[in-house]
């Protein structure tokens, strides 16, 4: 439609619209509804189920003001970015209100709390090339939280994209988004100038006011400083945002953290869990208080450590939080009256925020001083003991007495959430307001009295003064009382029943009391401001305070889990060994019902048991066992108590793992091709203080392609790479790795049979398994009474199969040196075929 066809409101739409790229949708304010228009309605209407209208010859559907926010997340968990276009001025007769975009929102950039997850981070990230380095960076816009650093190849970045998980990803237009091999999500193309590091470090240094990036750490890092630089480039001109709260920026190395690929995460289920019920790492952790907490606990779980000092501080303060009961009693009290302080500092410094959002920082505030008497027996370093973080926390736990004297003396108790509609400042904390807030109540018990004059004047009782937002005040009087209005009475519209009329008197009024409730619903929103302004002058420091709380809160939920379910406190060291006695897997331990979890002990050293093969049948508790042992590593490289009697550990720099089976489709890839891919990983990254875990290598093609694969793999493990390793088995064959090599150690599962029956007794105890009792828990599964009578024929002829080609049994004087697997495969290439049937 051309757009001189268009009326001007219309006309202003199109004008607005051209501004925005085309997949972004544009709610457009008119009264009191969000309006969309042509294909944008089309789009929405079906992602939101609303009905899609016309007015003339244009496609629209609209969704109330008011309950937009259930709508646009609605839009943005479909993928879409959603510009607010809102109402600036006031309306003059014959004049088109002033409407701008005000935000615009997506994946990557929501800053509403009712929309994001409170003990998770949504960020904004960006990959970025220069020199065959990749740089990545990611920004949570909600808290300010800015981390950048560089990786070597495509496989690192999908290790670190499975850790931070980012809804959104800003990537080069052209070349740059060609040499990146990944399927990213939700990625947004931009142009390629944005990453180059020249201009990416002159926006990053415009928007930190300073005059290099030296101060950073991030000397010498251009391709992170092209992805960082192009995050702000697009937050400020492109989403256009405020970020002031954005202060700081974190490089960060990966030689400083453990590293777990994308496949160990997800396989040690350390944030989510496969299940309905979460089982994971994670949730057996958190007992935090505060989003903050629970934030920093999922980013810990997510950055174990590889350095031994920090560690060490971590889990003095965890120990000097549990030597004193009441100190953790009343700590935890203080920290459940604490809000998302960074998260409230993140909407009001975007020029967002609400009347809440400064109600619950002044609670928050109100905790500050209790919560910091209370912490204050660990602020202080004691003679002669290890150092903790105690006095770091306790110095950046401020108080602001006079900002949250402000914010009592100006809040009411309970402020609106809609910011124009008034109310939300105290009686006395400002004459002007107090002046016409006291003429409009004035006025409005005027018209009370002028109600109650007219009904006695004219003797109608139903008689009824009105007001309404298009019409204003108004007298309305029954049809049936018709004969009894005054003269003076101006007939302003008929309804149905009755009749409106208006007088010169009451429209005078009506004047006042519109007028003082227009000035003083203005005035209000200025004293927003301007209380706005005044918490972000302490943003600075009020961020530094939200950190420290995060921090008390993780270390406080460490020491209660410590307490409630027996932790202790594991010794680090620089060594190979790995020695826990009694250990305890980390969730099963806390979830378990019907029957007590079974500790068991673990002996690594790197030298005589560097390799174990733990055999025993399924549902025993091999893959149990062999996990817990990871996650017991993983958790005392957060700084964590662990669950066991004692345990020393040795730091690791990765842990891998490759368990279980699937397939990805999407890849084209079958169940055995992604179990080769994760070993080949593996196998091609692992180091002497790595810690592998391997859970049935080989099943997943032919029995002996497979044994050869899994022999193979444990001599390469053994042999070059040396790797601490737990590998779990049902090829029998392999506990004879121990009779040449010194560094394999055969364990097994132990179980009891009973009449055809067996017990599991979940204890890992010396030597290897003799079978898999594979059958027997077929029949614990429920399957058919004659096929399990039918398999038991199967593999008595399968066993009687092991004989030479002379019928007899295989000779034991074969030097112990050669495989059961090539005396197999030697003897069933020499004897004559048997069948089963």
């Amino acid at each position: 439609m051309p757009e001189a066809a268009l009326t001007p409101m219309m006309q202003q739409y199109q004008r607005i619209r051209r501004e925005l790229a085309a997949d972004t949708l544009l709610l457009f304010r008119l009264g009191d509804f969000y309006e969309m228009f042509f294909e944008d309605a089309r789009n929405a209407a079906a992602i939101l189920n609303v009905a899609l209208t016309r007015r003339g010859q244009v496609p629209m559907c609209g969704v109330p003001y008011h309950a937009a926010e259930g709508y646009i997340a609605k839009l943005v968990k479909a993928g879409r970015r959603v510009a607010i276009c809102d109402q600036i001025g006031e309306a003059t007769p014959g004049k088109i209100v002033r409407r701008e975009v005000t935000q615009i929102v997506s994946p990557g950039t929501i800053s509403d709390l009712n929309l994001l997850d409170a003990k998770r981070n949504n960020y904004l990230a960006a990959i970025g090339l220069h020199k065959k380095q990749i740089g990545f960076a990611y920004l949570d816009t909600s808290t300010g939280e800015f981390e950048m650093t560089e990786l070597p190849d495509a496989a690192a970045l999908e290790d670190e994209l499975a850790r931070v998980r980012p809804s959104e990803i800003l990537i080069g237009d052209g070349p740059q988004r060609q040499a990146i091999p990944l399927d990213l999500p939700s990625v947004v193309e931009c142009d390629g100038y944005l990453f180059i590091p020249e201009q990416a470090e002159h926006t990053l240094c415009e928007h930190f006011a300073v005059q290099s990036l030296d101060g950073f750490g991030g000397t010498g890092m251009t391709a992170a400083i092209g992805a960082a630089g192009a995050i702000v480039h697009y937050l400020k001109h492109q989403m256009r945002r405020q970020i002031g709260h954005v202060t700081r920026l974190k490089v960060y190395r990966r030689s400083s953290s453990m590293i777990v690929d994308a496949a160990s995460q997800a396989n040690l289920e350390l944030v989510e869990s496969r299940g309905a019920r979460d089982m994971s790492l994670l949730a057996a952790l958190d007992r935090t208080l505060t989003p903050m907490g629970g934030r920093l606990l999922r980013h810990w779980v997510l950055h174990p450590l590889c350095e031994t000092a920090p560690l060490l501080e971590r889990q003095q303060t965890v120990a000097l939080i549990l030597e004193d009961p009441a100190l953790l009693n009343a700590v935890r009290e203080s920290l459940k009256g604490i809000r998302d302080i960074e998260r409230g500092l993140g909407r009001l410094s975007q020029a967002g925020g609400n009347p809440r959002d400064l109600l619950a920082l002044k609670n928050s505030l109100d905790q500050l001083p209790d919560l910091r008497a209370r912490f204050s027996p660990l602020a202080t370093p004691r003679p002669g003991e290890q150092p903790s973080l105690g006095p770091a926390i306790h110095a950046a736990l401020r108080e602001f007495p006079e900002l949250s004297c402000e914010l009592e003396r100006a809040l009411v108790d309970e402020p609106p959430i809609a910011l124009k509609d008034g109310g939300i400042f105290r009686d006395g904390y400002h004459p002007q307001l107090d002046e016409w807030r006291a003429a409009c109540r004035d006025g409005k018990q005027w018209i009370a009295a002028l109600q109650q004059r007219e009904i006695e004047a004219t003797g109608i009782k139903s008689l009824k003064i009105k007001f309404t937002n298009v019409f204003g005040y108004f007298i309305e009087v029954t049809k049936a009382n018709l004969a009894s209005v005054p003269e003076h009475y101006i007939r302003k519209q008929t309804t149905v029943n009755s009749e409106r009329f208006i007088t010169p008197e009451l429209k005078e009024m009506e004047g006042k009391i519109l007028g003082a409730e227009e000035r003083s619903k203005a005035l209000e929103y200025e004293l927003f401001g301007e209380l706005r302004t005044r918490i972000l002058h302490d943003s600075v420091a009020l961020q530094e305070t939200a950190g420290a709380i995060g921090l008390l809160d993780l270390l406080c939920s460490l020491a209660e889990v410590a307490r409630l379910f027996n932790y202790i406190r594991p010794k680090l060291h620089d060594g190979l060994s790995i020695t826990l006695r009694d250990g305890r897997h980390p969730v099963l331990d806390q979830s378990l019902a019907e029957e007590k979890f079974v500790p068991n002990d673990t002996e690594l050293d790197g030298v005589n048991s560097r390799l174990q093969i733990i055999t025993g049948p399924n549902m025993a508790g091999k893959s149990t066992y062999i996990r817990q042992v990871a996650l017991i590593v993983l958790m005392a490289q957060i700084g964590s108590f662990v669950p066991a009697a004692a345990a020393e550990i040795g730091v690791v720099d990765r842990i891998f793992t490759r368990v279980g089976a699937s397939d990805d489709l999407s890849r084209g890839q079958s169940t055995f091709m992604v179990e080769m891919n994760e070993t080949a990983n593996i196998l091609n990254n692992a180091t002497e203080r790595s810690l592998v875990i391997l859970d049935e290598i080989g099943r997943g093609t032919s029995t002996f392609d497979g044994l050869s694969i899994a022999w193979s793999v444990a001599e390469y493990l053994h042999d070059e790479l040396k790797a601490r390793t737990l590998f779990a088995t049902h090829y029998h064959e392999l506990t004879e790795l121990e009779l040449t090599r010194k560094g394999v150690k055969n364990y097994n599962v132990a179980v009891r049979e009973w009449n055809d029956q067996i017990i599991f007794l979940r204890k890992i105890i010396p030597g290897g398994a003799d079978k898999s009792y594979g059958i027997q828990v077929a029949r614990l599964a429920g399957l058919p009474k004659r096929v399990i009578s039918r398999a038991k024929e199967v593999l008595g002829n399968l066993e009687q199969s092991e004989l030479n080609a002379d019928g007899k049994p295989l000779i034991a004087e074969e030097p112990a040196r050669l495989s059961a697997a090539r005396r197999r495969a030697q003897n069933r290439e020499n004897r004559p075929q048997l069948s089963l049937f």
